[in-house]
């Protein structure tokens, strides 16, 4: 809904893509394409044209009808497989696969023209996070392709929760959820790679804000990704929660994403 619903996220995000150097492509590592529900098989887009995905149910119309058109980039979907082959790292192309609300949503703020190629790689909820950091460090050198790498997750993911209270969009967070997202935060400015990798079991609340692991993981990619060797550099470059338990944090992570 925050393609509809005005919220701090929303006004962040569609803020965000001016202060950013335009990339030649992106690839997103959405929740929503998980490995672990294609039979194992993690994933590429490879398709020209991806299509727009609208994996939900029970939302307006207007949210069906949306459409976000980018084209695809199959020699970067190549590439993707490549560098993953070289660390023993096995990703197939896709090559009907499309764009989920996990991509397509974001982009559509940060990039509403649509005129950047998108790729999606999978996540798999059934690998480990060290199995996602590793993944984000082997697709460490598109950062100097021109390649936007982007986890589309959420810092707390608890749907339950939500659906148990059903909380106006603008009510605070949780204590709960306070406690998780902040101690994030402390443990990123720490640059402390491994408290982060194992924060559903460390931080406080760490499984009532994840009771599954999908939606974290996608931030472990990043992370890797934007790493210098086992040094992490973090921003946070914005913070906020809507419905009182969905936190919307977002973190740039790498020395020359940060200006350092």
């Amino acid at each position: 809904m925050m393609a509809l619903e005005p919220s701090p996220a929303r006004d962040f995000l569609a803020g965000l893509g001016t202060h950013l150097p335009r990339p030649r492509a992106i690839l997103v590592v959405s929740a929503h394409h998980d490995a672990a529900y294609q039979g194992g098989r993690a994933t590429v887009t490879a398709s020209p044209a991806p299509p727009t995905i609208h994996d939900f149910g029970g939302f307006p119309d207007a949210l069906f009808a949306m459409r976000y058109p980018a084209p695809g980039d199959p020699a970067l979907a190549d590439r993707v497989a490549q560098l993953l082959a070289r660390h023993g790292l096995t990703v197939t192309a896709d090559p009907d696969r499309g764009l989920d609300h996990g991509a397509w949503v974001p982009l559509s703020l940060v990039y509403p023209d649509a005129d950047i190629p998108v790729v999606s790689l999978s996540i798999h909820s059934n690998a480990s996070p060290e199995w996602h950091h590793a993944l984000g460090r082997a697709l460490a050198p598109l950062r100097d392709e021109g390649v936007l790498i982007v986890g589309s997750g959420s810092i707390t993911h608890n749907l339950r929760a939500y659906f148990t209270t059903r909380p106006p969009i603008d009510a605070p967070a949780t204590a709960w959820v306070g406690a998780f997202t902040d101690w994030i935060a402390e443990r990123m400015a720490a640059g402390a790679i491994d408290d982060i990798l194992h924060a559903v079991d460390r931080a406080p609340h760490g499984r009532d804000n994840h009771p599954t692991p999908d939606h974290i993981l996608p931030l472990f990619v990043a992370m890797g990704a934007g790493s210098d060797g086992d040094i992490l550099h973090a921003e946070r470059l914005h913070a906020s929660t809507t419905y009182a338990v969905l936190a919307m944090d977002a973190y740039a992570f790498g020395a020359s994403a940060l200006g350092a």
